[in-house]
């Protein structure tokens, strides 16, 4: 009787389980970062700590990616977080090709080609995804009801119906709207202008910015944002960050935003993260602090009109784009929020309705230039939350050999670096963190029942060298201190070209200390610190961290899932903790950011892997998807 009794109460636990997890209501992933304010957070609980390790593989999708011929490939990175509406998958390719997928068992619905030149030398090759648009006004079973927006690599803003993925022939001219058209893009080279980045969706407006290649020359496109009727593609309004490029000579330009927007949609607000103006390394030719470039800039997202806008460092001369997305939250007292993430690693947090900071900001002096014709910034803004450490010296040299250790520490005591806004010069600069950061596009996620952020950030040390014009052409030509990690940039137009390249030693280990890139939380109602872990690996065996790109994402199961890293695998930690309570190695790199849903009572958590041309990682084409058995 007791076994009896043992075994059926087994049994009507399992069943509750069952049934549990069967009643879960089914959720969606709307936009790029789940919600309009980029939260990557999801309510879906039925994976959560307890049961995450029993996580398998549902199914696995291949885009056919690596088989286009192209020699782009060694750029290409799947960079994709899908999006699930009205029961489909949608994402994108790093060549642009839309896909929709059935999201219970990976099977293709429909495959859209957007015919781009794939023999084009583009600065990027990556697509983050793309977004959807609802038309309230269509009838059951119109076509292009639902409208899927992607950029593409070629600078076009394409729309396309969400049944079929046809092209939505009223949209612009047969379905797209050329986008270099008004922005002075350079004909010389058309793949220095793209969109990489979704665009964002504001009740009947698509908003998107524009990803412009660095380093190459002042003169290049406007870093405009613009608004278009979705139906028509009709041009709503226009919004130019830097407005003084189009009377400055040489004109210069950039200052666009390349990353993720967001939006309020009941305040009828954009937020705009923007780059450096161009040139990154040398702004004699842009004079001031160069107002909104590097910035969040808050607008009226029905009209276009400037709200408020916070600058994250005042004339760049680091490359320290606003990469992450702006993260929308509510503060403690109910304030309306938004939190900064940047390449320095510091996190500013901001009334999302005045830009007023709610923790406090500093403007602290730092290092002049010693360039000439360089002006650079007497300060520059320090939050109260830092991500990374602010401290490099000789002494801090670290390697695996005592050969590493001592040519690391010879280079950095040669180097000039007074600290962390130390500007570049002829001798060589330490920049740290480098400009792929600190924070990244990967952004932040903000899980609203424990006020936790998380991120993920980078931690390597970058050199860069600033070379006369008349020098240019010889210096191009002699070797390099860490070539294969560096590159040269033109500048062409500016006194001074730029190499630039990380500090890594003759073994090819970074020249500081681990770890090199970290997953962290932060309580954001208080700044302080949760806790801080390494991510990925550049040491098999050792926990040291790796670069990394892609983000994370947070569900109230309790659990951070996140890739991004060097060493291939998907790991999930406790939200409360940083535990690692599960990790499965990916078939590639996984440079993109999760997401997950709930489908017919069944969680499922999906990501890209495809791996990252520049970064090194293992490429492919795969998207695969995680459910309990």
């Amino acid at each position: 009787m007791l076994k009896f009794s043992s075994i059926t109460a087994m049994t009507m636990l399992c069943w509750a389980h069952f049934a549990g997890a069967q009643s879960a209501p089914d959720s969606g992933w709307p936009n790029y970062g789940n919600d309009a304010g980029g939260t990557r957070y999801s309510a879906a609980q039925q994976v959560n700590r307890s049961n995450v390790a029993q996580l398998q593989l549902a199914w696995t999708y291949r885009t056919g990616a690596m088989a286009q011929q192209t020699d782009m490939v060694h750029k290409a990175a799947f960079e994709a977080t899908p999006i699930l509406v009205e029961n489909k998958l949608f994402l994108s390719t790093p060549y642009n090709r839309v896909i929709a997928l059935n999201p219970q068992d990976g099977q293709k619905l429909w495959e859209y080609e957007p015919h781009v030149d794939l023999s084009q030398n583009y600065s990027e090759v990556s697509s983050r995804g793309v977004s959807a648009w609802h038309d309230p006004k269509a009838k059951r079973g119109q076509a292009c009801g639902l409208r899927i927006f992607m950029g593409t690599l070629d600078g076009r803003l394409i729309a396309l119906d969400g049944e079929t993925g046809k092209p939505c022939l009223d949209f612009g001219v047969k379905g797209e709207v050329n986008l270099a058209h008004d922005a002075a893009a350079a004909t010389e080279w058309t793949g220095g202008y793209q969109v990489t980045s979704a665009p964002a969706i504001a009740k009947d407006l698509v908003i998107t910015g524009s990803s412009i290649a660095d380093n190459w020359k002042v003169d290049t496109g406007r870093g405009i944002v613009r608004a278009f009727d979705p139906r028509t593609g009709q041009l709503r309004w226009t919004w130019d960050p830097v407005p003084w490029a189009e009377t400055t000579q040489p004109r210069t330009g950039a200052g666009n935003a390349w990353s993720t927007l967001s939006i309020d949609r009941k305040e009828d607000l954009v937020f705009i993260p923007t780059s450096s103006a161009a040139p990154d390394y040398y702004g004699g030719i842009r004079k001031g602090d160069d107002k909104w470039a590097n910035s969040v800039v808050a607008l009226r997202a029905s009209t276009g009109k400037f709200v408020w806008g916070f600058q994250v460092v005042h004339h760049d001369l680091w490359d320290y784009d606003v990469a992450a997305q702006p993260t929308l939250f509510t503060w403690k007292d109910g304030t309306p929020a938004v939190v900064i993430n940047t390449k320095m690693g510091h996190v500013f947090v901001l009334n999302r309705l005045t830009g007023t900071p709610l923790l406090p900001v500093e403007e602290r002096p730092v290092p002049q230039s010693d360039v000439e014709g360089e002006k650079s910034w007497p300060t520059q803004p320090f939050s109260t939350i830092s991500l990374v450490p602010e401290r490099i010296s000789p002494s801090d040299a670290w390697g695996p050999t005592p050969e590493d250790v001592a040519w690391c520490r010879a280079k950095i005591a040669a180097s000039r670096w007074e600290g962390m806004f130390t500007p570049p010069s002829l001798q060589g600069t330490l920049v740290f963190p480098g400009n792929v950061g600190g924070v990244n596009w990967g952004s932040a996620a903000y899980d609203p029942s424990h006020h936790i952020m998380v991120a993920n950030t980078n931690r390597l040390i970058a050199w860069v060298k600033m070379i006369p014009r008349d020098q240019y052409g010889t210096e191009h030509k002699k070797p390099q201190d860490n070539r294969i990690y560096g590159e040269f940039g033109d500048q062409k137009g500016a006194p001074y070209a730029i190499y630039r390249t990380f500090l890594f030693s003759p073994s090819k280990a970074p020249c500081n200390a681990p770890p090199w890139g970290t997953t962290e939380a932060v309580d954001l109602f208080t700044g302080k610190p949760v806790w801080d872990v390494p991510l990925g690996t550049l040491i098999p065996g050792q926990q040291t961290g790796s670069i990394n790109l892609g983000g994370p994402m947070i569900t109230a199961g309790g659990l951070v899932f996140t890739s991004a890293g060097m060493d291939l695998y998907l790991h999930a930690f406790d939200i409360e903790t940083g535990k690692e309570v599960w990790k499965y190695q990916l078939p590639a790199g996984g440079q993109a950011t999760p997401m997950t849903y709930i489908l017919k009572g069944k969680q499922y958590i999906v990501i890209a892997a495809g791996g990252h041309g520049k970064l090194g990682t293992k490429q492919g084409d795969y998207v695969l998807a995680f459910a309990l058995p």
